[in-house]
């Protein structure tokens, strides 16, 4: 449509440390979601849209609570990005 913006987003390698290899996929595929989900947002697109290319994005501490589970921890990892863009 009219206005609207590419984005493509390359994930070289997802780093998880602390989390049982079998869940690798599940938060990864939760990550996936939420930044979809963001991405989908006018707003941030706008925001991405004046910031051209973005090669590293260094991202706060993300509160992940002990009980979440694995595609939880994926999503929660994709909002602190989203947060992380919108400094």
């Amino acid at each position: 449509g009219v206005g609207m913006r590419r984005i493509v987003v390359n994930i070289d390698s997802l780093v998880l440390k602390g989390f049982r290899y079998e869940d690798r996929h599940a938060i990864a595929q939760g990550l996936q979601e939420q930044l979809a989900q963001l991405f989908a947002e006018p707003s941030l697109t706008d925001r991405l849209g004046s910031m051209g290319s973005v090669p590293r994005l260094r991202v706060g501490p993300v509160a992940i609570p002990a009980e979440a589970k694995p595609q939880q921890i994926g999503r929660a990892a994709g909002e602190g990005i989203g947060k992380g863009l919108n400094r």
